[in-house]
């Protein structure tokens, strides 16, 4: 998937639903309240008798009998509301969406402050020092985020912050380059979510589990490249300002052939990222993961902008 966390953890992947061996019977069901492997009842043999209770005696509460209260209380439970997944600290949509604003605000506003330090004079070699450091630190902590069993808000928060400062730098100093673009790749980018959005939820829209091993085999070539043409154009190597994507190939940039192959695998990873999410609501899981959901929108639709940007300017240059 697109975000790696959702396949390796098995409150998403299917081999689990959130719930532990120790909360679960010998058969595999979940466990009632007060329940104790191996454990039998000592105080109840049978229907109306007790340990120490001979035939015959009676009791200070005679079997059947049923007091009031008890009724009027059974009567609360049953006309009470039935629990939602709030009330039981499950995840829910809107955890996840809640999450996925959090997540942007930090982005937001840590990009704000890069940006300015990158399309102001005096600051704009504090900018770019800033814009590597963020690149370098959200790679770092998306790796880590991605990998781990279970997500960590404190983590997830820190990768924003890098996130935000790469973004913004990157966003301004493009923006005083070509006029607009910053608009029109945040406006491509919302578009595509809610045309992805809107096939997965009314078409039904689904990768099956072939499609989605070949998009992750592509994914997986697709940042090995990324890598080298940083490294090639960091080094000199390759002069252009593009690296490798702004080779011409028949006439056409690289750089534009991958990036819409890029933004093609980028929206069918947002097709997984809604399932995954779906799936961890439906199976009930801590509200916890809902941070896990969020970052994988998150890191999803990040690329999807840069892969934007990335086009719009390759096609200004030209």
């Amino acid at each position: 998937m697109s975000n790696p966390y959702f396949s390796r953890s098995p409150a998403f992947n299917g081999s689990g639903v959130g719930t532990s061996a120790a909360q679960r019977t010998p058969n595999g069901y979940p466990t009632m309240p007060g329940y104790q492997p191996g454990a039998q009842s000592s105080q109840q043999y049978g229907y109306g008798y007790q340990a120490g209770q001979q035939y015959g005696q009676t009791s200070d509460q005679q079997y059947g009998y049923v007091s009031p209260q008890q009724v009027s209380d059974l009567e609360a439970q049953y006309g009470a509301p039935s629990a939602t997944n709030v009330d039981r600290g499950r995840m829910t949509y809107d955890d996840v969406i809640v999450r996925t604003a959090g997540i942007f605000a930090v982005i937001l506003a840590t990009g704000a402050v890069s940006w300015m330090l990158a399309t102001t004079e005096a600051t704009a070699p504090i900018g770019m020092l800033t814009m590597f450091v963020g690149m370098i630190g959200a790679l770092v902590l998306g790796l880590v985020n991605s990998f781990k069993r279970e997500p960590s808000p404190a983590l997830i928060l820190g990768y924003a912050v890098f996130e935000g400062a790469m973004l913004g730098a990157f966003s301004g100093v493009l923006e005083e380059l070509y006029d607009g673009i910053v608009l029109q790749a945040v406006l491509a980018s919302v578009a595509t979510f809610a045309v992805v959005l809107g096939a997965y939820k009314f078409a039904g829209f689904r990768l099956g589990s072939k499609a989605q091993r070949i998009l992750l085999t592509a994914m997986g070539g697709y940042l090995i490249f990324s890598l080298a043409n940083l490294v090639l154009s960091l080094t000199g190597i390759v002069s252009n300002p593009w690296g490798l994507r702004g080779v011409q190939v028949m006439g056409i940039p690289l750089g534009l052939i991958i990036g819409l192959l890029a933004v093609a695998m980028a929206a069918f990873s947002l097709t997984m990222d809604f399932e995954s999410i779906q799936r961890g609501v439906e199976r009930g899981l801590p509200t916890k993961y809902a941070w896990a959901g969020a970052f994988g929108l998150v890191v999803t639709l990040v690329w999807l902008y840069v892969e934007f940007l990335r086009i719009l300017a390759i096609l200004r240059d030209n």
